[in-house]
């Protein structure tokens, strides 16, 4: 059995109303509002510190310890939607997102705040996140639609960035912080149908079952998985810093609110087009290649933003680049896990990588909150951001793009 033919045996059969498109369709719903929520804490940075006379570095840590918990809860929740099912692990996932949102809205203590923003936000998203989605969809599709359909979904989740923050600041100018949080938190109960329809599990049989603790071992002793999980650390570190610091350093520089709220936005529309020509290109050329191209062009894009005097044209230029390199790297990432190892255990085995990504996003959001408090600056962190990027772009360059033995002898 090739490994074109092993991807489609273990996908699911599904009842007749969940075809395909109604999946795909349900799967880009619930990424669009988990991704958009969690896009959006950085526009609550400034009012509840504000508010409460907190420093920064309050906030940071909360939203860093969230990225954390993300990461640690990314593997365990990818391990349990492939044993009971995708459409399980979502719904408590969401009902997990929805409960902290809410809390957060009442959150007066930087202890509440870490555990509602911070805790149950973390564990939530990590159930309800666009990686068990794209599992879903790499079960769901034949190997050659594979990065195309990851591609739409990494688009869903940008498509919530661009149309989420910008309500989200609609929400808070009309109504406060917390009123806009109380809201999300309702509209965050969205995700439990959605999920209905993405329920189903790898299989469990056939020529290429593998155990989880077995796919564990083949996992850590690839030299070229071990290079894609250390690469996309660098991702996380950007895009967490960038998407929680970028609307304060941009009033600190003494433009408006509403422009920080929009360069979100921005980035997320551009990042709809960045993510599908990355699923596109993905399946035509080679994927190690492109996610060098993509860090590298990072690293140029924040080197350029910080030497560059700020105006209101060079924010919106800069949203828009890094819009499309922002999560470019996600079908291309995700892909190379599925061509290493194939589907069945693709939500754990991507999950780990994902680990990384909010290891460095962590550090990203909590150096940016510490490094600020401590000398009035983010320069710091742009530039260790601009030389993080040049190292991902070295690291993805030896990764070797073919199935592990195990495969590669079946086929």
């Amino acid at each position: 059995m090739t490994p074109s033919a092993e991807a489609t045996a273990s996908r699911p059969s599904l009842p007749g109303w969940r075809t395909p498109l109604v999946v795909i369709a349900a799967g880009c719903l619930l990424a669009l509002l988990s991704f958009g929520f969690r896009s959006s804490f950085g526009l609550f940075l400034a009012p509840m510190s504000g508010d409460f006379g907190w420093g920064r570095e309050v906030f940071a840590v909360a939203i860093a310890l969230q990225n954390l918990l993300w990461g640690l809860s990314q593997p365990v929740a990818g391990a349990l939607a492939d044993r009971y099912g995708a459409g399980r692990v979502l719904t408590v996932g969401a009902l997990i997102y929805a409960l902290g949102l809410y809390l957060m809205a009442g959150a007066s203590t930087p202890a509440m705040l870490t555990l509602s923003a911070g805790v149950l936000v973390g564990v939530g998203v990590a159930g309800a996140s666009f990686a068990i989605v794209l599992a879903a969809f790499a079960r769901l599709m034949p190997e050659d639609k594979r990065s195309w359909a990851l591609g739409i979904g990494t688009a869903a989740g940008s498509a919530g960035q661009f149309f989420v923050v910008p309500l989200g600041q609609s929400f808070i100018t009309a109504y406060g912080w917390s009123t806009a949080l109380t809201i999300f938190a309702a509209l965050a109960l969205i995700m439990v149908p959605c999920a209905a329809a993405l329920a189903g599990r790898s299989e469990r049989g056939g020529l290429h079952y593998q155990s989880a603790g077995g796919a564990l071992k083949e996992a850590f002793a690839h030299p070229s998985y071990k290079l894609l999980t250390l690469g996309f650390f660098v991702c996380g570190f950007h895009v967490a810093f960038i998407q929680t610091h970028l609307p304060a350093y941009i009033t600190d520089m003494g433009l408006d609110a509403g422009l920080a709220a929009w360069a979100l936005a921005i980035v997320g529309g551009a990042n709809i087009v960045g993510a599908l020509a990355s699923g596109m290109l993905g399946g035509r050329f080679s994927k190690k290649y492109l996610l060098s191209a993509l860090y590298f062009a990072r690293a140029v894009a924040i080197a350029l933003f910080v030497l560059l005097p700020i105006s209101n044209f060079s924010v919106l230029l800069f949203s828009a680049v890094i819009g499309l390199l922002w999560l470019s790297t996600v079908p291309l990432t995700s892909g190379l896990v599925a061509q290493f190892f194939g589907t069945q255990h693709m939500a754990m085995l991507f999950g780990i990588v994902f680990f990384s990504h909010q290891v460095g996003a962590f550090l990203g959001v909590w150096l940016g909150g510490y490094f600020f408090d401590l000398t009035g600056s983010y320069g710091v962190v742009w530039w260790g951001s601009v030389a993080l990027g040049l190292l991902a772009a070295a690291i993805h360059w030896p990764i070797r793009e073919e199935a592990v033995v195990r495969l590669a002898r079946a086929g």
